[in-house]
């Protein structure tokens, strides 16, 4: 019944052409999509379909909405600092950041609020578990 199905990521945003702008100038991306209305945006980020729509409750969930994963974490906070972005900091049980950066086993990640308050994961992982993934994706897309 669900072998068809297939996922998206989606990310609420109060103003659209704030959000696009966002996009595009922070993480260099522009939508393969968009609807007709202006409401909504499709971009793709590393394979995976992200929506961003209009929507008045962008912004106000206070966990993370949408998660990146990299292979050199300093070297992408850097770029995102340079477009303005600021990481935040955390000092809770089990996780604390230290110069924005948090250090769980193996990972290190990083968070930050693109321009609609949605919160948004950088994390550098092993490399085995960066081509684990990759494998599976391609499998799972057929072409493995």
């Amino acid at each position: 019944m669900f072998e068809k199905l297939m996922a998206t990521a989606v990310l609420p945003a109060s103003d659209i052409g704030r959000a696009r702008n966002w996009w595009h100038d922070v993480l260099g991306r522009d939508p393969v999509y968009e609807d007709t209305e202006g409401e909504s945006l499709i971009y793709d980020i590393g394979g995976t379909m992200l929506m961003v729509y209009r929507t008045d409750y962008a912004g106000t969930a206070q966990n993370t909405a949408f998660n990146l994963v990299t292979e050199n974490l300093d070297r992408d906070m850097t770029a995102l600092r340079t477009h303005g972005v600021m990481f935040h900091d955390y000092d809770l049980p089990g996780l604390k950041t230290v110069d924005g950066v948090a250090r769980v086993g193996e990972e290190r990640s990083a968070w930050f609020s693109d321009s609609e308050g949605n919160i948004i994961a950088i994390g550098e992982v092993p490399a085995q578990m960066r081509e684990m993934a990759a494998k599976l994706r391609a499998s799972a897309a057929g072409l493995a």
